[in-house]
């Protein structure tokens, strides 16, 4: 099950995708990760859902990696009478402490963490924008809003604070509970909602103890604003453009796209783009231009993975979606103006072994126009470096752990194979030749670069580059 492109794609699973036979389909179709929201997935049924994924990997024979993403802190207004009230521009609103039901005049507020961080000037968003508030004055268990942007207000609708820092962590007791549950049934990548601040990661690091990465997902602008931190503490992020939309102008998450994209690069990290990139393929065979535009983009920019969500949950076509997503990146990468960007925006190594290594490999492989460059890996570390040059060769990640070839289908232009570790250095060689050959990246006569770590099995220890010829003997045991 080679793919025919680097990048690769997250699809959500739900109602229109949770039996064994539609996630064959949609993995057949070019799916390599799958994401499982929490949000809507109760934890009773995790379990059951890992094993349908690692019982499609296993006919298959590839691994597949698992996401779980957890739902973070919802914030919403109360209930009110009549079960909701008109709101008119430039009248007084006030969020408060009062468990009455709300009115036009107020209504209850059931978050005090939130009283008692807003601040005058700061903008308040219900119903994912489609209402703002602007905070005049605070008190103690209340805040008096004016109404800037008017229109119906109901029970329970969200509320967005993108100037206010709330002091609360990203993880609900819900949360806590889908983590461990998480972990326990063994997903590979965590992804972390409305994260604010480093923090917020390292206490879900110091949970999963490396049972699994953390994801951070950007979709706050305090997070951009401390996205260095944020980025050097996780394991990889994901731009979650639907909430960043909601918290800040439109106009601007274009280019914070970018910014992440290349800082993740910089760094070495996987970068996920995500929210509504094939939309309208929810409910039509087909997406639009400009949602072909889109995906394409972060595929120049790029991206390890771009992510369909409802697409692939609950829409009509979600075979037909991970297919077209796939199309488009293949052709993206086929295009020379893409090498070109690969080439302008890359970063000089760290000034690590590891990384010096990698950059040479790449540099032999981009000389010799070798197609595969084969990494012998037991954390993964080995593969990420490499990935990090986007080179133009397919990364053949040979490891002897089922987790970390797990985790590695989320990265860039690897393709992980399960093996047992090399014995020796002509092991290592022939081996590595071997499948090459069998998956169908090289053929006899060829050349490909070997790295490895020596001594064997020892992670992060990436010292060595070798080049090897295929011969016929590696193709009669492939």
């Amino acid at each position: 099950m080679r793919r025919g492109r680097r990048t690769k794609i997250l699809a959500t699973l739900g109602p229109a995708s949770e039996n064994p036979e539609m996630v064959a389909k949609l993995f057949e179709a070019g799916a390599d990760v799958f994401r499982l929201n929490m949000s809507h997935l109760p934890r009773e049924k995790l379990r059951e859902r890992v094993a349908m994924i690692r019982a499609v990997e296993t006919q298959f024979k590839r691994p597949i990696a698992i996401l779980a993403d957890l739902q973070g802190p919802k914030l919403r207004v109360d209930m009110f009478e009549n079960d909701g009230a008109t709101l008119v521009k430039g009248q007084a609103f006030t969020l408060d402490a009062d468990k009455t039901l709300g009115t036009s005049k107020r209504v209850h507020l059931p978050h005090p963490e939130i009283l008692s961080s807003l601040e005058p000037g700061h903008t308040i968003l219900i119903d994912d924008g489609k209402l703002r508030l602007r905070v005049k004055s605070v008190e103690e268990g209340s805040a008096v809003t004016e109404v800037e942007v008017a229109g119906r207000i109901s029970n329970r609708k969200g509320v967005s604070l993108p100037d206010t820092v709330i002091p609360v962590a990203a993880m609900t007791e819900k949360d806590r509970s889908d983590l461990e549950a998480a972990l326990d049934a063994g997903v590979d990548w965590i992804a972390l909602s409305f994260v604010q601040r480093p923090e917020d990661v390292a206490e879900v690091k110091k949970v999963a103890q490396g049972r699994a990465l953390v994801m951070s997902k950007l979709e706050k602008p305090q997070a951009i604003t401390r996205l260095d931190e944020i980025m050097e503490i996780s394991d990889a992020v994901m731009v979650a453009r639907g909430d960043l939309g909601v918290e800040m102008p439109l106009e601007k998450v274009p280019g914070i796209q970018k910014l992440i994209v290349r800082t993740a690069r910089r760094l070495g990290k996987p970068v996920v783009v995500a929210t509504q990139m094939l939309e309208s393929m929810i409910v039509a065979p087909v997406p639009t231009r400009a949602e072909v535009s889109d995906v394409a983009t972060a595929v120049y920019d790029g991206a390890d993975a771009v992510m369909l969500s409802a697409e692939s949950a609950s829409g009509q076509y979600p075979v037909e979606a991970v297919a077209t997503m796939s199309r488009i990146a293949e052709e993206v990468e086929q295009d020379q103006s893409y090498w070109t960007i690969m080439r302008s925006q890359s970063t000089p190594p760290e000034q690590t072994g590891s990384d010096a290594i990698a950059a040479g490999a790449h540099q032999i492989a981009d000389t010799l126009a070798l197609k595969t460059i084969a990494a012998w890996t037991s954390s993964g570390s080995t593969a990420f470096r490499i990935a990090r040059e986007r080179p133009n060769s397919t990364v053949v990640a040979l490891t002897p752990n089922d987790n970390t070839a797990r985790r590695l289908s989320l990265v860039w232009g690897v393709h992980p194979i399960r093996t047992k570790d090399a014995s020796d250095v002509d092991d290592m060689a022939f081996r590595a030749c071997k499948f090459a050959v069998r998956e169908g990246f090289s053929q006899v006569g060829d050349r490909i670069i070997i790295v490895a770590g020596m001594p064997f099995g020892t992670p992060g220890a990436t010292n060595m580059v070798r080049i090897a010829f295929i011969s016929p003997e590696h193709a009669a045991q492939a």
